[in-house]
């Protein structure tokens, strides 16, 4: 086992595991949208979970730090919650909050990185920008609702660890990324409809199977 400080307690990981499993495992919230544990290499594509280690002259994304013996980390400077506060409020820009209506209202990822951080979810700091969302996602069992998506991008993480390829990708560019679906159109070639595992991934209810009542404010199926 590993022994470092984080916010001046000292806690263990095993040899392995990123600093951000470590301090989540341990009691110590860091906001994040684009990691699960399963993964060996995590993208660091929501740039949320920040921290500062001790010797490096800059906060560094913890997902992507290995832990090492000594190792002091503090989670909740002045730096590290500017860093983390702006990087919120600018996914909060491009995303349509309706949280009354949305089937992750008082279980999302947002709205508790919002309490933690001390963000409204509709702050007007930033217009809202709104995105192209032309891009076809045509699949037989599940819709997907970009307005509401964040793209942190764990459907396509998990689609391709429980089919050894991924059926879903990214599409268009920079802000006008999406969800697309890539795999055959013909409904009986499909697992989707066993699997499910884009569907129990997503944060925001995202990605839902037709039929079960989730409604969106601009919907792609």
């Amino acid at each position: 086992m590993i022994k470092l400080i984080v916010d001046e307690r000292e806690i263990e990981v095993e040899e392995g595991k990123t600093l951000l499993r470590a301090c989540l495992e341990s009691g110590v919230y860091i906001p994040n949208l684009c990691f699960l544990e399963e993964m060996k290499n995590p993208p660091a594509s929501c740039r949320l979970c920040f921290v500062e280690v001790e010797g490096e002259n800059k906060p560094a994304v913890s997902c992507k730090v290995e832990p090492r013996e000594g190792m002091v980390v503090r989670t909740d400077t002045a730096a590290v919650r500017q860093l983390q506060r702006t990087a919120l409020r600018l996914l909060l820009s491009a995303h349509r909050v309706d949280c009354r209506n949305c089937p992750s209202h008082k279980k999302c990822e947002l709205q508790r990185m919002a309490r933690f951080l001390g963000v409204r979810l509709k702050s007007g700091q930033l217009e809202y920008l709104e995105r192209d969302i032309s891009s076809c996602f045509a699949h037989p069992f599940i819709t997907y609702e970009p307005l509401r998506c964040v793209l942190c991008g764990r459907c396509v993480f998990t689609c391709r660890e429980k089919n050894g390829y991924s059926l879903l990708t990214f599409a268009g560019r920079g802000f006008d990324t999406v969800v697309s679906f890539i795999g055959e159109r013909d409904p009986a070639r499909h697992s989707c409809n066993n699997c499910r595992a884009c569907v129990e991934s997503c944060p925001v209810s995202a990605i839902f199977m037709k039929g079960s009542g989730i409604r969106g404010q601009y919907t792609v199926s």
